[in-house]
């Protein structure tokens, strides 16, 4: 655990803190995963010079906060709650990349629903957005359980074809007003 770095937010298990440079080995090995980067780029491995000068500095950016489990100090993923303008909190985009070892553990589904009530209870968000693939049933289930709705299906030109994404993407929303009227705010 990181004890260095004070949380952004913690739930019954979860502690979630600024992504650090001494992450790089354990968010390249996630990166390197095929399984979770299936949905993303096909599983192609990434590139540890690529990584560092194009990836790294966004993760360790605005948004980006390491998972860690709270009572072991399991370091589990990252989660992003990123502000899609410079100028605040209003709109932001909700994401998550976590070890296959704890999937279906309820781990996505806890962090991606108390981020939700810190965006719109702490940082004065209006809206809530995420994306993914289609046919990735998995985190569009993560993205219902923390109160987001399906708004539309689309087709981007992607770099990489890869299997699925003839399907499209989806994109989910929740606004500041839905919440409190489903959260009994």
């Amino acid at each position: 655990m990181d004890s260095e770095t004070p949380p952004f937010l913690q739930t019954p298990r979860l502690r979630l803190r600024d992504c650090v440079q001494a992450d790089l080995d354990r968010l390249l090995a996630l990166d390197n995963d095929p399984g979770v980067k299936r949905f993303i780029d096909g599983g192609v491995p990434a590139a540890p010079g690529t990584f560092r000068a194009e990836v790294l500095p966004r993760l360790l950016g605005r948004g980006f906060w390491a998972a860690e489990e709270r009572s072991t100090g399991e370091w589990l993923g990252w989660f992003e709650l990123r502000p899609l303008n410079d100028a605040g909190w209003e709109v932001v985009e909700l994401g998550y990349r976590l070890h296959r070892a704890v999937w279906g553990r309820g781990y996505a589904t806890e962090g991606a629903r108390a981020l939700v009530s810190k965006a719109f209870t702490e940082l004065g968000t209006e809206r809530v957005t995420a994306n993914t693939m289609t046919v990735n049933t998995g985190s569009r289930r993560v993205l219902e359980k923390a109160g987001l709705t399906y708004l539309r299906t689309y087709f981007e030109d992607w770099p990489e074809v890869i299997e699925g994404s003839e399907r499209g993407d989806v994109e989910y929303g929740l606004t500041r007003e839905e919440w409190r009227r489903t959260a009994g705010e």
